[in-house]
């Protein structure tokens, strides 16, 4: 299976995607944000980072980069597109996503190992996944907000991929680490061949050292591909 990673000015876990990808058996290729023409691709991923130095908005220039034409089209003709982090925040820029990304609750940068909670068992990236799972985060604007329309329609349509909880799996206030509403941590489009996280599952990609919860999504995103 093809991928591609977007590289944008400022992007710093643009290596850590290509080598999760790798490990997990995708033929990856970096992109970078002022090329015109994408590649075919099974997958691209808008990775982690801090684009443009998080001027004006976080996401809110590379949103404009040349290489978005083609990422729209991608994904408009069902292509699989994963945001992770920056790459949310790009995602909702572009409005290939609804809502925004706000502050953190505290104003405050976080950086910390937390649990999310599947949500969603259709999408190709939920589907056969884990149901709880520990994954890092790293962001000073990570609180997801839509009006109460786009969150309820979220919640109806069953669009939200996955849940900041405790180790348990209970989705509470205490274990929301950044404000966002319902608990959010990660969304999908309505087609849900679009998805934007949040937290950081590269970097869970080696048992001894953090863990594979990683791993296991993008195993289970190829295999979802592939079949």
């Amino acid at each position: 299976m093809n991928s591609s990673v977007i590289v944008f000015p400022g992007s710093n876990c643009d290596r850590d995607i290509a080598i999760a990808l790798s490990k997990n058996k995708f033929k990856n290729k970096m992109i970078w944000h002022n090329d015109i023409e994408l590649p075919k691709s099974d997958l691209v991923v808008l990775p982690g980072g801090f684009s443009y130095g998080d001027y004006l908005r976080s996401g809110s220039i590379a949103a404009k980069s040349k290489i978005m034409n083609g990422i729209i089209n991608h994904a408009q003709n069902g292509g699989l597109l994963l945001g992770i982090c920056n790459g949310f925040q790009i995602l909702v820029e572009s409005n290939l996503l609804p809502g925004v990304l706000l502050r953190n609750q505290k104003l405050k940068f976080i950086s910390k190992n937390i649990y999310v909670k599947k949500t969603n068992q259709r999408s190709k990236f939920c589907n056969k996944y884990k149901e709880i799972s520990k994954f890092p985060i790293a962001h000073n604007e990570g609180s997801y907000y839509a009006n109460k329309n786009t969150i309820k329609k979220l919640e109806e349509k069953n669009l939200i991929a996955f849940k900041y909880c405790d180790d348990k799996g209970n989705v509470n206030e205490t274990s929301n680490p950044n404000g966002s509403l319902n608990n959010i941590a990660g969304i999908l489009n309505e087609n849900q061949n679009i998805l934007g996280m949040m937290p950081h599952p590269e970097r869970m990609i080696e048992e001894k050292f953090s863990g594979n919860d990683g791993s296991i999504f993008f195993k289970n995103l190829l295999d979802n591909i592939i079949k």
